[in-house]
């Protein structure tokens, strides 16, 4: 059973960058398919990001062509670089993990971290 850790949220002024890790253990990280997902005050869990075991991504539409996700199974971490950031990025961003399953839909990943805040100012 894997753990997973976020971290490297913050605060940052439109247009800037952050990058997130999320960090696993307790399991074979290379094996699992990673996702990130995002929740905003008041609103539900939105798909991000995800990459298969293999390396294949996916991307929300909205976070095309900014944001970049990407793993390193030597380091058991995942990351997430977020760049060009705007207002509506403001979430809590989670990381999530499954050995079977990959996609869009959180239910789809058995995993989570604890979530690491994003707040962009304007």
């Amino acid at each position: 059973q894997v753990q997973l850790v976020e971290s490297g949220g913050g605060l940052v002024q439109a247009g800037g960058s952050l990058r997130l890790s999320c960090a696993a253990s307790g399991g074979t990280f290379s094996n699992y398919a990673m996702g990130w997902f995002r929740q905003a005050p008041g609103k539900e869990r939105d798909f991000v990001a995800a990459i298969t075991s293999r390396g294949t991504t996916n991307y929300a539409e909205s976070v095309k062509n900014r944001f970049t996700i990407s793993r390193d199974n030597a380091k058991n971490t995942g990351y997430l670089q977020l760049d060009s950031l705007k207002p509506e990025d403001t979430a809590v961003y989670y990381c999530a993990a499954d050995p079977y399953n990959s996609g869009t839909a959180s239910y789809l990943y058995n995993y989570w971290g604890q979530g690491t805040q994003v707040t962009v100012s304007s």
